[in-house]
């Protein structure tokens, strides 16, 4: 679960770290008043999106020459006419894809003295099984590129989870971002708290891009972006109140109802699948065979043929879906529960696409038989191979 940047920065205030004042508007009749609450003179104006790259993004509806979603403003009229700009407007980043996110809340933030810019991210390393912390000198928004173009200046210092954050990992952080003075002594509270706030509340990510050294000195988490591990989230009902649904897709909403794995993708080739690595294998002989997944979707190894209902729905809702392809390989999941699922939810709501279906495993002979016994227009499938090839031959009209 993700959440905004004001939430974040709400959150890690009260871990003792070090953010600027500021305050969520959500009307454009709110920023004179917050801007007023602020020390100033120089104030932030910032898109709250779930997206990075706001800074260099651009508004759908505004001109080309207009300003990003972060803005500069030196005064509190200044503020009142950029919210009133960006507020119910597209904001289109290199991580929303064309389409964008409407701004619907800003975050109006005390201006700071920025001396240099850092990176700095908390995640799971995958390699060793432990926090890590990813560090660069090379912090703002060109941090892609670093990683890209010179990955030699990102480094990463793993936390032994029975120590937790130690002097010697305080001291190879500082290094590695070359802090010196105020900035390394901040460094002593500031790299703890973190990870302390990450472990405690189940993050699954929390960057600091940038995290700065102000002209006093001292360090400031100048941006904060945090995701919560799902998993986890039945721990801290808490942060579920800080879950804001307009920024999630709508079948995505309504798969987590069902507990289904589900992200929506820009294809036009639904799947229902069990099992994660089947689910990618199957998007890829789709991609193999010159077309798209619209979505991924892992029903799970025992999923209900309520389950399995509520996923073929999820699917043909989607409007981009050309052609349907369910792909079983039946262990603790039978193949006649699919079939049984598949026709129920096929009556419910129709089909309006062609549908191929691949079941092998458990009672296979039983789901086929379902399948070939409802009257519905469904294609068989061998493996999955020849099913990849019927779906992707029946949307072009070739079947």
């Amino acid at each position: 679960m993700n959440i905004h940047e004001h939430q974040a920065k709400a959150l890690l205030k009260t871990y003792g770290l070090p953010v600027a004042p500021g305050v969520a508007i959500f009307s454009a009749g709110e920023a004179e008043a917050a801007a007023k609450s602020l020390p100033g003179p120089l104030y932030v104006v910032k898109s709250q999106i779930h997206a990075g790259g706001r800074g260099k993004g651009k508004f759908k509806e505004l001109s080309a020459d207009a300003k990003g979603g972060v803005r500069l403003a030196k005064t509190v009229a200044d503020v009142v006419a950029n919210a009133t700009e960006m507020l119910g407007h597209t904001l289109v980043t290199k991580q929303t894809g064309a389409a964008g996110k409407e701004v619907r809340r800003l975050y109006i933030e005390d201006g700071a003295d920025i001396a240099r810019e850092l990176y700095c991210s908390l995640l799971v390393n995958r390699e060793s099984g432990k926090v890590a912390f990813v560090v660069s000198t090379e912090g703002g928004m060109d941090i892609e590129t670093v990683a890209h173009d010179t990955p030699e200046r990102i480094i990463t210092v793993d936390i032994d989870p029975a120590a937790g954050v130690t002097a010697a990992n305080v001291s190879a952080i500082a290094s590695a971002l070359k802090l010196e003075g105020a900035a390394k002594a901040d460094a002593a509270t500031v790299f703890p708290a973190l990870y302390k706030a990450f472990v405690e509340t189940d993050m699954s990510l929390l960057e600091v891009n940038p995290l700065i050294v102000l002209k006093d000195g001292h360090l400031r988490l100048l941006d904060a972006k945090v995701s919560f591990d799902n998993n986890a989230l039945f721990r801290h009902p808490e942060l579920m109140t800080l879950r804001d649904l307009s920024e999630e897709d709508a079948k995505e909403i309504e798969a987590s109802k069902f507990d289904l794995a589900y992200v929506a993708l820009d294809g036009n080739i639904g799947c229902m699948v069990n099992g994660a690595g089947l689910a990618m294998a199957t998007m890829d002989i789709i991609k193999l065979y010159g077309e798209e997944p619209a979505n991924f979707l892992d029903v799970g190894g025992g999923a209900s043929k309520e389950k399995v209902t509520a996923a073929f729905k999820i699917i043909t809702a989607d409007p981009q879906v050309k052609g349907i392809l369910v792909n079983i390989f039946g262990g603790i999941m039978r193949c006649d529960v699919i079939a049984e699922g598949v026709i129920a939810a096929v009556r419910e709501v129709g089909l309006k696409v062609p549908l191929v279906v691949r079941l092998e495993g458990t009672n296979v002979k039983e789901g086929k038989a379902i399948l070939n016994n409802s009257g519905l227009d469904v294609i068989p499938a061998d493996d999955l191979d020849d099913a990849a090839q019927k779906i992707v031959a029946a949307i072009k009209g070739k079947q």
